[in-house]
């Protein structure tokens, strides 16, 4: 078949998320022996018209010069291309900003689109955009031949919304085998003497209720915050958390190696996301050993079940941390293992994909 994919920067993977999995996606269906182009933005770091039997084409985007609206700019410029060319499947990863072109989308091949998660309902969006955001969600449902779902919650909530069907696919990862102590040595941390979080710092990432329960312990250990600070939001946070000597705000790292020991050697890693489908840092950290700690909600125990405990409020943020149990984390971590091996793993996850476009040709 002759596979295009827009909706991200490009590849080879630069950036994380989507560009990750479109990476995997094209090198895995280009070995299969199918014919994969890759949308790259005009100023994304490689150049080349092609990567690993990939075709790359370059379009113009000016999100650099404008902003995000750049990004509305770059999709209808990759959509348009597409239509010059015979695709057998268009596949759009996400919809936010390219589902206001759905009507121009080529009509001779099918339209399958990843609807990632709910953005309408991160809180960071002002209302006006949270309706736009809604919208375009609705246009991508109407334009798509097919709709692929990364979670359960998303897939029930199309269709509850729209009376849809979707394919469940999750996102993948990999298993990590080997770690090390080095990494601690910078950030003065000892192995399981430490908790963490790593997230954008967002109030929909429960960061505020995860701290204001790790202030309620009463405990030196230290607590560790990743991510970009030098935000409004961020800001915010460093002035409420300022008398506090535990909680550390240390940046962005984005050093996978380093991520993946600093997770495998905390006592409690702490995922707050409540908005979203499967949050590939959440399997990241299923993959890297973490003993995680997750916001309770039907995104987050769709993925963990039972392999992990659950917070709601700073209360229930103190209880866990005081509960610690090694016993209970040595199982959860090998039961978190497993599902990553047998679940998430990308070999699966993009035969997945290859069988849904299969399916939606015949169609």
């Amino acid at each position: 078949m002759k596979l295009a994919i827009i909706g991200t920067r490009g590849i080879p993977n630069y950036y994380g998320g989507f560009e990750q999995f479109a990476e995997y996606l094209a090198k895995y269906m280009v070995n299969k022996g199918h014919e994969v182009t890759v949308y790259n933005s005009h100023y994304h770091p490689y150049q080349e018209k092609s990567w690993e039997g990939v075709k790359i084409i370059h379009k113009f985007d000016p999100e650099n010069i404008i902003g995000t609206a750049g990004q509305f700019i770059y999709d209808l410029n990759c959509i348009i291309d597409c239509r010059k060319n015979e695709f057998d499947i268009v596949l759009q990863l996400g919809y936010t900003s390219n589902s206001i072109w759905g009507k121009l989308l080529p009509s001779k091949c099918k339209i399958i689109t990843n609807m990632d998660g709910l953005e309408w309902k991160r809180s960071k969006y002002s209302p006006l955009v949270r309706k736009f955001l809604l919208y375009a969600e609705k246009l991508g449902v109407k334009y798509s031949d097919s709709l692929i779902s990364d979670s359960i919650g998303i897939k029930t909530y199309l269709k509850s919304k729209y009376n849809v069907d979707s394919t469940y696919i999750p996102y993948g990862s990999d298993v990590v085998e080997k770690f090390s102590e080095k990494s601690l040595i910078k950030y003065n941390l000892k192995p399981y003497n430490y908790n963490m979080l790593i997230a954008r710092l967002e109030p929909e990432n429960s960061i505020e209720t995860i701290l204001d329960g790790v202030i309620l312990v009463e405990s030196n250990e230290p607590f560790i915050v990743i991510g970009n600070h030098n935000t409004k939001y961020g800001e915010y946070l460093k002035n409420k958390y300022f008398n506090s000597d535990k909680i550390k705000f240390i940046g962005g790292i984005y050093d996978i190696k380093i991520l993946n020991d600093l997770r495998y050697y905390s006592k409690l890693y702490f995922h707050g996301h409540t908005v979203g489908g499967t949050n590939p840092s959440l399997l990241e950290a299923m993959g890297s050993g973490a003993y995680i700690c997750a916001n309770d909600n039907l995104f987050n125990r769709s993925i963990l079940e039972e392999d992990a405990c659950y917070f709601s409020s700073s209360n229930d943020v103190k209880k866990e941390i005081l509960n610690y149990s090694d016993q209970k984390r040595c199982s959860i971590i090998q039961n978190n293992y497993r599902k990553v091996k047998e679940l998430y793993n990308w070999e699966l996850i993009v035969n997945q994909y290859e069988q849904l476009f299969l399916k939606t040709i015949e169609c």
